[in-house]
């Protein structure tokens, strides 16, 4: 399992991420040193075995500092003049307001910059700590301003103490970023031996990726333990709610839902997170998670209205009107609220919707429409060219077709598409 083009690489820290790092990339065939300022991990190492209790990382670490692909020690000019790669794996733990403390990396750049000697090859400087977008980028424009031949990347761990070797060799996800494509590029070639194509992605979409496995690690497991309490109180098995959910891997356990873009609506995930919720607070059973949904969901549709007032002109196109697009029901749409907003102070309106016949719809649906826009046939056009024909901006609030989406981009209208969130510039981000 061994590397085509093993690389001589630095892991600066030797705590669970940089110690099964260590021992994992001299398995796949690179030389490595390890760096920490705790002796006892350093010598530990050195005897080979494993400063800590990890299952199969001593074994890893007795054959590979046997076979003199795994040292430890110290950082040096010659250390630093001979690498490739430098993992900096160091703490970043929580300050007391929820920040996150890069004095630790920022000291161990500083060390790394101080013994740089004049080089002719790239070194590539890489971020395996858990840090927040554009930190990556602070430590390029800074600590290694003077220094052409570093680069620096960003390659987020995705390790669980009690099977990090495991998780290693046989990865779920591999992701790298780096503020160039070669240095990108450098640092995924460390993995070429195990069985996963990774994902080489922007710098900052490499930092925040890793923040987001672990928020949605971390609500799921939420999500499970809500359901279970109230389940539980209703005399269900929560086991079985759970374990029959998962078997649905095309919607539940799936890439389904899992895309930034407009406020949910319709006719039942409103209505029933609204049951759920009441019918717990009757229970006495409390359900932050799940009552923080349908706010988040109002939240976000504030969001769009905001973006929506910021466009140009007096005249708002509106492409959907339904909840989803291929669908007429018009039930709990969050575009009718958009609508009524836009009413309200005073913009015109016109919407288009292909699915949509006010003559041809009745019932809940109709009543529903009816109740929140009493004058909705005077704002809806028959077709696209004539909502075109008639406004000074579009908002696209359901997914349109190719052809749709081709019309409205050549009529030359400024366009705010809620379907999907566009890429705003990055705020600055304070140094620590």
């Amino acid at each position: 399992m061994e590397s085509a083009s093993p690389k001589n690489v630095i892991v600066m820290g030797l705590g669970y991420v940089g110690c099964v790092s260590s021992a994992c990339l001299a398995s796949l065939g690179h030389k490595v040193l390890g760096v920490d300022r705790d002796q006892y991990k350093v010598s530990t190492i050195n005897q080979q075995r494993s400063p800590f209790y990890e299952p199969g990382l001593e074994e890893l670490i007795q054959q590979n500092v046997a076979a003199g692909r795994l040292r430890a020690g110290s950082l040096d000019a010659q250390a630093i003049a001979d690498a490739d790669v430098v993992l900096l794996c160091v703490g970043t733990p929580s300050q007391a307001n929820g920040n996150i403390d890069l004095s630790q990396l920022r000291r161990v750049c500083a060390e790394i910059a101080e013994l740089m000697q004049p080089r002719d090859r790239p070194l590539v400087v890489t971020v395996r700590s858990t840090v927040f977008p554009g930190t990556c980028e602070s430590l390029q424009e800074t600590i290694f301003a003077s220094h052409a031949n570093v680069a620096v990347a960003s390659n987020p761990e995705f390790l669980r103490e009690g099977t990090a070797v495991k998780d290693f060799l046989e990865p779920s996800l591999l992701v790298v970023g780096g503020t160039t494509e070669a240095a990108a590029q450098l640092v995924a070639g460390l993995y070429d031996s195990l069985p996963i194509e990774g994902a080489v992605v922007s710098l900052r979409t490499a930092e925040m990726i890793k923040y987001a496995c672990n928020a949605f690690h971390a609500v799921k497991i939420g999500f499970a333990n809500e359901i279970g309490s109230l389940a539980s109180e209703l005399g269900v098995d929560p086991m079985q709610v759970m374990e029959t959910m998962c078997r649905d891997v095309k919607l539940n356990i799936s890439p389904a839902y899992m895309k930034p873009g407009f406020a949910f609506g319709g006719s039942c995930l409103p209505k029933d997170l609204r049951a759920l919720t009441f019918r717990a607070s009757r229970l006495d059973v409390k359900l932050p998670m799940l009552e923080s949904v349908l706010p988040a969901n109002d939240e976000h549709l504030r969001r769009s209205i905001r973006d929506i007032f910021a466009l140009p002109g007096k005249r708002i196109g509106i492409f959907g009107l339904a909840f989803k697009e291929d669908t007429d029901d018009l039930r709990e749409s969050p575009v009718i609220t958009i609508v009524e907003h836009l009413l309200g102070k005073g913009r015109e309106t016109r919407i288009f919707d292909p699915h949509i016949r006010l003559d041809e719809i009745y019932g809940s649906n109709l009543s529903f429409v009816v109740s929140a826009l009493p004058h909705i046939g005077r704002l809806m056009e028959r077709s696209l060219s004539d909502l075109l024909a008639g406004v000074n901006a579009i908002v696209i609030a359901q997914k349109p077709t190719a052809e749709t989406a081709a019309a409205i981009r050549n009529s030359g209208l400024p366009v705010l598409d809620l379907t999907k969130l566009s890429l705003k510039p990055a705020r600055p981000q304070a140094a620590n």
